[in-house]
């Protein structure tokens, strides 16, 4: 048995005591085996890793071992994932690759048992979780909690279907995750004291105090399309016990830029306590869902930053269990082989499939909100050419579709505002949480081409505008690529400039694109099966008198 010391100093920053101080690390197998505090004067800083509290590795559209590769770069040494976007196209099956790939590589990935599959009766899904399911995943050790309780009227009627889920939970001592965007009042304690304990939808700082007040911990959000930290912030050093810092969804251009350092630098410049910052993204998701991942004590495991100094945090090493992950801004984990599961079933489109005969009376259109996952509704005037409701560039009013992929049926059609579109169209598979194929167009020609393409390779993430078709392949359950990150974050911005070019003013046009299909989500949502009013929990009619 190798029983090699290696000593790691600088100054050491014990969250858990508030201190910082001059001293040396020494690492045992793969553990902290004592921690010296010592005179030295010393340069570099030794900090916990970061811990994302709430994410979907699949929205980075990288495999877990990609994405650990780029996320520990920024000092990220573990992850709260929640696998249901796989679960949703593939059942358990899916939910065990992302464990056996996890397994592959020193980062520490903790899953849930996804709670919501499919996420409502109302759209298509590739698999459906039933009781058996779940107690299934709860007996495997890698499931430490009961992942995004979305269905928040069945919570709230005490469905037999919803109360069984959390009786399981219970029964076996998991957490249970929340999903209730814009609950308040006594539905949200109701919410609150069914069992639930997390939040990470909350956008306003009254709606997350209040929920913090029933006794949920409030999951901050920093994500791709829905950023919501500039506005919670101030509960950083208002609760730091009841906060975490997350990404949720994290496209791979913005993953390569930065990840939960990236809150933690912000907030510190912002004039909030670094020990409740560090808190909030180092120590909290531990406590919470008891993860074994360590905190600078001795007998810990030997997870842990270094970093230059306490303003910018320049990442200089990474290290799980003693083992350095990344260095200077570059990862030491290797690419990893990737089985490509995937199912796939939806046939080429016809122009005419996007048509939408005129109806009496106006229009019912989704409103896209930049930064937001909410949508509002409106009612508009429609283009009426040789009786067919058409888009309307110079109103912004663009046609978005959804296509079944599990079966070959006709295309689901309604309006969008807010995209921005002049010209062209774009196209996704990854579409939460049923992963049908999305797109929005500004013409229908365009906009069949974009999802014909995305067909053709059995998932994937486009632009189309003219003959000028891009397209980056997801063969990996049709929502990520076998590829290396890096690659893959360089075409996807590529990918997100030409939506712009083309007039999208949204900041990120793809993600936005593959929240449009989410229904648990209000206002007003797109399935494969036709329009669907959040609020009310029910489908719409597209024209109303």
């Amino acid at each position: 048995m190798d029983n090699q010391i290696n000593i790691m100093s600088g100054n050491i920053v014990d969250v858990i005591h508030r201190r910082i101080f001059p001293g040396e690390i020494h690492i045992q197998h793969n553990s902290i085996l004592k921690i010296v505090e010592t005179d030295s004067i010393e340069k570099q800083y030794i900090l916990p890793g970061f811990i994302d509290g709430h994410i979907h590795i699949e929205s980075s559209m990288l495999v877990p071992s990609e994405f650990a590769r780029i996320a520990s770069v920024h000092g990220t040494v573990a992850t709260v994932s929640d696998p249901h976007e796989i679960a949703n196209v593939l059942g358990i099956k899916g939910v065990e690759f992302m464990m056996e790939n996890a397994a592959t590589v020193p980062f520490k990935f903790y899953f849930g048992a996804p709670a919501c599959v499919p996420a409502t009766p109302f759209e298509t899904a590739g698999a459906r979780f039933t009781k058996h399911d779940l107690e299934t995943l709860f007996q495997k050790k890698e499931i430490l909690y009961l992942s995004e309780m979305m269905n928040v009227p069945g919570v709230l009627n005490a469905t037999p279907g919803e109360l069984e889920k959390l009786n399981l939970a219970r029964k076996y001592g998991k957490k249970v995750d929340g999903h209730s965007p814009g609950l308040r009042g006594e539905m949200a304690e109701k919410y609150v004291k069914s069992g639930i304990t997390t939040d990470h939808e909350c956008v306003t700082l009254e709606e997350a105090r209040e929920k913090i007040s029933y006794g949920m911990v409030i999951q901050i959000r920093e994500g791709s399309a829905a950023r919501n930290l500039d506005d919670l912030m101030p509960l950083i050093d208002e609760c730091p016990n009841q906060v975490m810092l997350c990404s949720d969804d994290r496209h791979p251009n913005d993953l390569v830029e930065s990840h939960i350092r990236d809150m933690v630098i912000r907030s510190k410049n912002a004039g909030y306590d670094l020990f409740n910052i560090l808190q909030a993204a180092c120590v909290n998701p531990v406590e919470h869902y008891g993860l074994d991942v360590g905190q600078l004590n001795e007998g810990d495991p030997a997870d842990f930053i270094i970093v230059d100094n306490l303003d910018e945090m320049n990442v200089m090493a990474t290290f799980v269990n003693g083992i350095k992950i990344a260095e200077m801004n570059r990862p030491l984990l290797s690419v990893q082989t990737v089985e490509k599961v995937n199912v796939f079933q939806a046939l080429k489109k016809s122009i005419e499939d996007f048509s939408v005969p005129a109806g009496d009376g106006q229009l019912r259109v989704i409103h896209v909100i930049d930064g937001q996952l909410i949508t509002k509704s409106s009612l508009e005037i429609p283009k009426i050419e040789n009786g067919f409701a058409v888009q309307n560039i110079e109103r912004d009013l663009l046609k978005i579709t959804v296509i079944n992929r599990y079966k070959n049926e006709k295309p689901a059609v309604a309006f969008i505002r807010n995209f921005g579109l002049k010209t062209g169209a774009i196209a996704s598979s990854v579409a939460h949480d049923s992963h049908n194929v999305v797109a929005v167009g500004a013409n229908d020609t365009d906009l069949c081409k974009a999802v014909n393409l995305v067909i053709k390779h059995k998932g994937g993430v486009c632009v189309v505008q003219g003959d000028d078709e891009r397209v980056i392949p997801l063969p990996v359950a049709g929502i990520m690529t076998d590829g290396d990150g890096y690659e893959v974050a360089r075409q996807y911005a590529q990918l997100d400039q030409l939506a712009k070019e083309m007039g999208s003013t949204l900041e990120a046009p793809f993600m936005t694109l593959s929240f449009m299909a989410l229904l648990v989500i209000p206002d007003l949502k797109l399935s494969d099966q036709g329009l669907f009013d959040g609020k009310l929990f029910e489908f719409t009619p597209l024209f109303t008198i």
